[in-house]
């Protein structure tokens, strides 16, 4: 067994203190999602599927009921919403997690905006305030599928005759009309 010589009893202290408060800011994180875990707001159960369970929370980017995309476990957590005229970013403020009047700044894009640009700003706006970055891989698929449908949907084209045969029944019906 080695022994720790040349440590200080205050550096001793402070890493002991600084473990103590990761354990207690962990500990809170996983109350939050116990106590209201299965019986929340959000929770959408389908029997169907084999009893799938879905999440309404506008902070989740997947829709899934899981603790990982849940936003109002996590004290960081951002989400995607359809707009009038395009997406709005909604972001979670970690100081301000017990007003939830003042917990969210929203952010709306165009739908002017082109794709490459869009995605670039979503990711960037949450690279740059520190926030989750194992999903903005779900943000970007989350905005990509808002950008599709705000898309206006093409009427499909009439089909092009081909051959004889068709263009002549084309001017019989015509005719007879």
């Amino acid at each position: 067994m080695t022994e720790i010589t040349n440590v200080s009893a205050d550096l001793l202290w402070e890493l002991t203190r600084e473990y103590i408060l990761v354990a207690i800011q962990l500990q809170q994180m996983l109350m939050k999602w116990t106590i209201p875990g299965h019986q929340n707001a959000f929770l959408v159960k389908r029997r169907t599927g084999g009893g799938v369970q879905f999440s309404r929370d506008p902070l989740n980017l997947t829709n899934k009921h899981s603790r990982k995309y849940a936003g109002f476990v996590n004290d960081k957590a951002y989400g995607l919403t359809p707009g009038k005229d395009g997406s709005i970013l909604a972001l979670k403020k970690s100081k301000s997690a017990n007003k939830p009047s003042k917990s969210t700044s929203s952010t709306s894009h165009g739908s002017g905006k082109s794709n490459r640009s869009f995605y670039k700003s979503v990711a960037g706006a949450t690279a740059k305030q520190g926030y989750r970055a194992d999903l903005r891989g779900e943000a970007v698929a989350r905005a990509s599928a808002l950008k599709k449908a705000n898309r206006p949907v093409k009427d499909s084209p009439t089909p092009k005759l081909r051959g004889k045969k068709a263009l002549a029944k084309a001017a019989a019906s015509k005719e007879d009309k």
